[in-house]
């Protein structure tokens, strides 16, 4: 097998390439799901999570895998500060971002929901609060409170020690937990309140429009300079009625539709035009009403929502 390619698996449609049969290769393939979804969590971008992914097995390709006795672990270090490393280039680059930055969504299987605690952790709104950490702080948390790594471990992977490591994930805990959604909502309510809100949408009815969302809701258009998109943060629910107004799902344009589907752990929906993806819409809520509204219409962002990305704990 080229070592410059990175063995597949878990995605709908792709397995392991033919000839990669050592037990090097079956070690990242059997955790390929998880250090992907360690990057992503990390970074909030499917490409750049991919790209790292490049990176840790060009590096777990070069090493003596008899000498490693926890591949599992050995892996996760190196993607760890892989993604570290991407990071904070990653940041400075939003700096510069046109906009509100969104995360790149993935279309997940449905399964992803029955895990609730990997769901809530890719989800859009946790994927925005991790925004707000410092990267170390990041990088401790997705791995001690999304993957329960042991101090131990994350020590190693960060080159702290586990006594700093402990105070890095109490630090960052607390700074989680006053941002996060403040109540687990089921994928059977979110279901119920995207099916009001599409047909609210699709009806043109802004009372029952009005009804679904808070009254200080917030829309978050990300179109990354590339595509019309709202460069600040949309607030009020007159005024992201007034925004949402202008999607135009009636009977003059049948090319747009709306379509249920499963994005980052989630309900979602997907702006369509034709066979053409513009928006995928996804939403937090609380108290059975729409609080935040997050649609990502960068193209860039768009090219992986339609086929199904694996991710795993």
């Amino acid at each position: 097998m080229d070592e410059r390619t990175v063995p597949a698996t878990g995605v709908s449609g792709h397995s392991p390439r033919a000839g990669g049969t050592d037990s090097g290769t079956e070690a990242f393939v059997a955790h390929r799901n998880l250090l992907f979804t360690v990057a992503y969590e990390m970074l909030g971008s499917a490409a750049d999570a991919e790209d790292v992914l490049q990176e840790t097995w060009l590096r777990w390709a070069g090493i003596d895998h008899d000498t490693v006795r926890d591949p599992r672990a050995f892996l996760v270090r190196i993607t760890t500060r892989q993604a570290l490393t991407r990071l904070r280039v990653l940041r400075r680059r939003k700096e510069s971002y046109v906009g509100p930055w969104l995360p790149e969504p993935l279309l997940t299987a449905p399964d992803v929901a029955d895990d609730i605690e990997l769901a809530d952790s890719v989800s859009m709104a946790m994927l925005l609060v991790l925004e707000t950490l410092a990267p170390t702080e990041r990088a401790v948390f997705v791995l001690r409170d999304v993957f329960d790594l042991g101090y131990d471990e994350i020590a190693q992977a960060i080159d702290k020690t586990p006594v700093a490591v402990r105070q890095i994930a109490h630090r960052a805990r607390a700074h989680v937990a006053a941002r996060r959604p403040r109540a687990v909502v089921s994928p059977a309510e979110t279901r119920d309140a995207l099916t009001a809100f599409q047909q609210a949408l699709e009806t043109g009815d802004l009372r029952r429009l009005l009804d679904m969302i808070a009254p200080d809701v917030v829309l978050l258009t990300d179109g990354g300079g590339i595509v019309p998109a709202a460069l600040e943060p949309v607030v009020g629910a007159d005024e992201v009625a007034r925004v949402l107004g202008r999607i135009g799902l009636g009977p003059e344009d049948s090319r747009r539709e709306l379509r249920p589907t499963q994005v980052n752990g989630h309900p979602a929906l997907l702006l369509c035009l034709g066979d053409e993806i513009d928006s995928v819409l996804a939403v937090r809520i609380e108290d059975g009403r729409i609080i935040s509204l997050y649609a990502v219409r960068n193209p860039e962002k768009l090219s992986r929502i339609k086929r199904e990305t694996a991710v795993g704990r």
